[in-house]
């Protein structure tokens, strides 16, 4: 499970090779920015991407068809599924 930033600054620290830095700086100067807007403007790019693909779920059409159909028509509730619905409603 990812970790949560408790940092309140809006700082962070890299430790990278002198190889990576010097192509991160030659992008960066070929960009006409400064390495942090290079940095930040790239890996937020990345982590966008991430997040995206984490948070989408493809289906083949027959579990596409599979899941409609299941929405349409839902099975009736299990013994465990109505246990935990009672139960629910006794917390509240």
């Amino acid at each position: 499970m990812p970790r949560l930033a408790v940092e309140d600054n809006s700082r962070m620290s890299l430790r990278i090779p002198p190889e990576e830095k010097t192509i991160l700086l030659r992008a960066a100067a070929l960009k006409r920015t400064d390495l942090t807007d290079f940095v930040r403007q790239h890996s937020l790019k990345a982590a966008r991407e991430v997040i995206r693909e984490a948070e989408r779920l493809e289906l083949s059409e027959r579990d596409s068809l599979r899941v409609l159909a299941l929405l349409e028509n839902p099975p009736k509730p299990n013994a465990k599924l109505l246990a935990a619905a009672k139960s629910l409603q006794k917390r509240k």
